[in-house]
């Protein structure tokens, strides 16, 4: 079952039995039988309900065990109290999958659940509206509405959202491949799903409507994939909380929903803001509307209406492109008179559709623009519908993406139907044409992001963790959770961050000694690991230059303390040298653990009232170069009078640091750098506070904490081959490109062959990214590489395993150089690749091998795997190694 999908049973059924059918008028049992009837579904449709002999002109079976024969799928339209036996008779007669349309309490749900389990019995739902595949003829769905077939998949947990999708894309023409709400979500979810939808070959673009995630490292990575190959856009529910939610619960739905945002952002999809933006994105997609840069020119007719849409690109920071000077001259000429020309553009209210075209021609002739929004508004010398019918001309014409504005109601209704059936985005208002470009080529940007690898720093980074997880394992043993301003920056220093040197005076007497020691001035700070705030508690003193005020100085922070919190613990007062940075900027760094998410790391001024933003780790230098512009404005970047522009590459450093340590200690559950110094000279952590529990259950995965897998550091082996040759295997990385491009040229011609089953000259830009850039939590691509005499390196063998469309295989590729067979090199690769994909819980991991390639049947059979005939290809053998199961 390699070469389909876990879930094609479901969303490509055979066979289908609606439980519950019935002729009852206004019956949910009615509805959905009547629409796979007249929907024109192609499979066996059974009626399932013992009221009835026959429904529609089909005969009706009492029962799903009546039926005496495996069903695909089941529609269970069965009142809510009949789900718990209806479950079970499903899974006794062999369905595969169930549609629960009922909804139920979360007891009965979990009956479900269980008794689905023991059966493999999969569930979408409860509280699903149904499924549809207008493609196949499928609409098992608890609709009135009729689906026209596209290329859009629609998912949602709403069967409401779904309704309301389904009713507005009737009305504008929009078709879709499928359209499944997921209800509940007790067993199938979006992930799953989402995995499903990479694979269908009928589904294009993928809307998205997210309530709540059950599993977000199986979202994360499915949407990640998914959003490699096909556009996503993203409508999240919820969030700022619900309306009976207090302050406090209103404040974490806030936090939540930038954390969201955040992971959206690395998912590489277009998140869009209210329905209304759903819409408009899901027609812009069944266009072909894809503007790839935020570079826009505005014409209009008059002055207000571009204003307006000017006023709103710059609130969502969409740029407005400057014009060239040729540019400039030519739109000053037009028309036959002088005219003031800039981005907004404004032709006059009389402005002609020759007027139009020709200043979209001239803006086509400049390079720097690629995005045009044309704006009309009704004026008495002007036909609306003349100047739609050039502007459907010149896209046909023109490179550039087009988008329009017919504002008004009855006098540009008839141009607004032109342009619609013509394929152009149109709208009534700037500011929703604006929006609709803000979002899809902001697509293009969070693809950049998606494309990053990151985590794990180096080797050298990942060897010296050691010694931080020794510490945070005995202060666990101790039962302590919350780490001293020492220990919190010694964890620091073992990640390479800059900190500066402190050491805690338990009286006034220690504390001379300890600033004598450290050297004048001193900063002292209280040592109470349970403050959050030392500063705010009357805990820090700053700049004292004599014994006799650090002698008061510790005196006074227990006193105030002591006062303020008497509950809290104070074990004494750090003393460290005081930092004279009048250049430096203060910088506060934050990891909080999300209870979807997992780690996310904050970003922004120290003044806790400054905005903060947030990014998901792992984080490279790309990833932290953009949390960095998104926390800082471009302006507050640059010099200012006391010092110069901001030490981007020291913060970048740091940033990369922290996600480092984040991704290999799953105990912490709390980091606060605050203040993080950045000047000239570098940054230094002046102080930090760290928070930590029992991590992951014992026998998890490593990076099982973190929502995005990161750089697996811990599979990097350096070993000899027989000769003595030293050989490093590792994980491929997006930089390795070059090195892949390298390797594959040097492949014999028969090599190539044997690895691609075809002539293949060269690899394409697309396939040296597929090669290079990969979810490390669904594939894995390792490299042998070698060090030459100069210091170079040289990649010598590749293998690497993807995701079957069962869900529950892998399927693996191996290569060679010529030069470096025969020493054991395939071996060592396909040992290593296999036990990952052991340990990732994988069934079955196989290949395919030409029958003529004897040396990789031999190494295969010698690995343990099966030679089997191919299922399709008689020149090719299927090898197969169980993993795991019979």
């Amino acid at each position: 079952m390699a070469g389909s999908h876990a879930l094609s049973t479901a969303f490509e059924p055979s066979s289908i039995a609606v439980i519950g059918a019935s002729d009852a008028p206004g019956s949910v049992g009615r509805v959905i039988f009547r629409n796979l009837v007249e929907g024109g579904y192609r499979g066996t449709l059974y009626a399932v309900n013992p009221k009835y002999g026959s429904i529609q002109d089909h005969p009706c079976h009492r029962s799903v065990e009546d039926i005496g024969r495996p069903v695909d799928l089941a529609i269970i339209a069965t009142p809510a109290r009949m789900l718990h036996s209806v479950t079970a008779q499903c899974g006794r007669s062999g369905v595969r999958n169930a549609v629960i349309i009922s909804a139920s309490g979360n007891a009965l749900e979990r009956r479900i659940v269980e008794t689905a389990r023991e059966t493999r019995l999969r569930l979408i739902g409860p509280g699903s509206l149904g499924i549809a595949r207008p493609g196949s003829g499928i609409n098992a769905a608890l609709t009135r509405i009729a689906v026209k077939p596209g290329e859009i998949a629609l998912i949602s947990q709403s069967g409401a959202m779904c309704s309301v999708v389904l009713d507005w894309a009737l009305t504008n023409d929009v078709g879709f491949s499928s359209v499944i709400s997921l209800g509940g979500t007790v067993d199938i979810d979006y992930g799953e799903t989402l995995e499903y939808l990479i694979h269908d070959t009928q589904t294009r673009y993928i809307l998205l409507h997210v309530d709540h995630i059950r599993n977000a490292r199986q979202f994360m990575s499915a949407l990640r994939s998914a959003a490699r190959v096909k556009p996503i856009i993203l409508l999240k529910a919820g969030r700022h909380g619900r309306s009976d939610n207090n302050a406090a619960d209103a404040d974490n739905a806030g936090l939540a929903d930038v954390v969201f945002d955040a992971a959206m952002r690395r998912a590489g999809v277009v998140r869009v803001q209210n329905i209304d933006q759903l819409f408009f994105a899901a027609k812009a997609l069944s266009c072909g509307f894809r503007p790839r840069e935020d570079s826009l020119a505005i014409v209009s007719n008059g002055s207000g209406p571009a204003d307006l849409a000017a006023d709103r690109a710059k609130d969502l920071g969409t740029g407005l492109v400057g014009l060239g000077s040729p540019t400039v001259a030519t739109l000053e000429r037009l028309g036959g008179r002088e005219r003031h020309s800039h981005n907004p553009l404004d032709l006059g209210g009389d402005a002609s559709a020759q007027l139009y075209r020709d200043a979209i021609l001239a803006l086509s002739e400049d390079a720097a623009v690629s995005n045009v929004l044309v704006i009309l508004s009704p004026h008495a010398l002007v036909d609306p519908v003349e100047v739609a019918q050039d502007i459907i001309d010149l896209a046909a014409q023109v490179r550039l993406q087009l988008c329009c504005c017919w504002m008004g109601g009855g006098q540009v209704a008839e141009a607004r139907a032109l342009l619609a059936r013509a394929g152009l985005p149109v709208f009534s208002s700037p500011e929703a044409a604006i929006e609709l470009f803000h979002n899809i080529s902001r697509f293009h940007h969070n693809q950049t992001l998606l494309l990053q690898t990151a985590g794990g720093g180096s080797a050298a980074a990942y060897r010296r963790t050691g010694g931080a997880r020794v510490l945070i394992e005995t202060l666990l043993n101790q039962r302590r959770h919350i780490l001293s301003a020492m220990e919190s920056k010694a964890l620091l220093r073992s990640f390479g961050i800059p900190v500066t040197h402190t050491t805690v005076a338990r009286d006034a007497t220690e504390a001379l000694f300890v600033a004598e020691q450290a050297g004048f001035p001193v900063a002292m700070k209280v040592d109470a690991p349970e403050l959050a705030s030392k500063s705010e508690s009357g805990g820090v003193r700053l700049n004292l230059n004599t014994a006799e005020s650090v002698w008061s100085a510790f005196h006074d922070i227990v006193d105030a303390v002591r006062l303020r919190h008497p509950e809290v613990q104070i074990n004494g007062v750090s003393i460290e040298p005081y930092l004279y940075r009048p250049q430096a900027r203060a910088f506060r760094i934050q990891v909080h653990r999300d209870a979807i998410f997992g780690p996310v790391i904050s970003l922004g001024a120290q003044d806790a009232s400054a905005p903060r933003t947030f990014a998901l780790p792992p984080l490279n230098p790309v990833l932290a170069r953009d949390l960095i512009d998104s926390a800082i404005p471009a302006a507050a970047q640059g010099p200012r009078s006391q010092g110069g522009a901001l030490n981007r590459a020291a913060i970048e450093q740091v940033l990369v640091s922290v996600s480092d340590l984040v991704c290999e200690l799953p105990w912490v559950r709390e980091l606060a750098i605050d203040p993080l110094f950045i000047d000239g000279d570098g940054a230094i952590a002046a102080d930090a506070r760290v928070v930590i529990d029992q991590g992951l259950p014992a026998g998890s995965d490593r990076y099982a904490h973190m929502a995005i897998h990161p750089y697996p550091l811990h599979l990097v082996q350096d070993w000899k081959v027989g000769d003595g040759r030293a050989v490093r295997t590792r994980p491929v990385r997006p930089e390795d490109a070059n090195l892949v491009l390298g390797f594959f040229d040097g492949l014999s011609a028969e090599t190539r062959f044997m690895r691609f089953m075809e002539e293949l000259q060269e690899l394409s830009p697309a396939l040296v990214a597929r090669f290079t850039q990969i979810d490390y939590d669904r594939e894995m691509a390792l490299i042998a590489t070698t060090i030459d005499d100069a210091g170079a390196e040289h990649m010598v063998g590749s293998a690497r395993y993807s995701l079957a469309a069962d869900g529950e295989s892998v399927e693996f590729a191996l290569v060679v150089a010529d030069d470096w067979q025969r020493h054991g090199l395939g071996r060592r690769l396909m040992g290593a690749l296999i036990e990952v994909a052991r340990g990732k819980g994988y069934r079955n991991i196989f290949g395919d091998v030409l029958g003529k390639n004897a040396k990789m049947l031999r190494l295969m059979h010698g690995l343990g795997f099966l030679v089997q005939p191919h299922p399709e290809e008689s020149a090719l053998r299927r090898v197969v190694k169980v993993l795991h199961g019979k």
